[in-house]
């Protein structure tokens, strides 16, 4: 094989990469503005659902955040020690855990509100280059179904 036919093999010439130092980046502009939550990044986007939501089980909720459940049982467990959700076993089927926000969730909302405009300042983005970046990315996990 010729030189060329390597290309594809380098770094500079894969999409995945910079969508992965993307992504890595932008989690750790978060991670100050987290700690002073006593969240992770992983424990900020449930609470985010959570906020929502007030309820869902484990599978739909990992399934809105793109995580298995070998994921979500140390997030869900770690934030229902802190206070800030409770987890039920269904009646009817107990295979099904049921998750929601606790009081103290709630309250924890109105400490975060401002995170969002303090990350988006350090990624570089106009609004329109957010907004189409934004479309973009559900456009790749989108495809993921198909």
């Amino acid at each position: 094989m010729s030189q060329s036919e390597y290309d594809v093999l380098k770094l500079e010439n894969q999409l995945c990469f910079p969508l992965y130092a993307a992504a890595r980046e932008v989690v750790k502009r978060y991670r100050p503005h987290l700690e002073a939550l006593d969240l992770t990044y992983t424990q900020y986007i449930t609470m985010m659902v959570l906020w929502e939501q007030k309820e869902i089980t484990v599978k739909a909720l990992g399934e809105k955040l793109f995580l298995d459940s070998g994921t979500m049982t140390p997030v869900l467990k770690s934030l229902e020690a802190k206070g800030f959700v409770s987890r039920k076993r269904s009646a009817s089927d107990e295979r099904s855990v049921t998750v929601s926000i606790t009081p103290a969730g709630e309250e924890l909302k109105r400490d975060a509100v401002g995170v969002p405009a303090k990350v988006a300042g350090c990624v570089g983005l106009d609004p329109q280059e957010a907004l189409q970046l934004y479309t973009l990315l559900y456009k790749v996990l989108d495809a993921k179904n198909e």
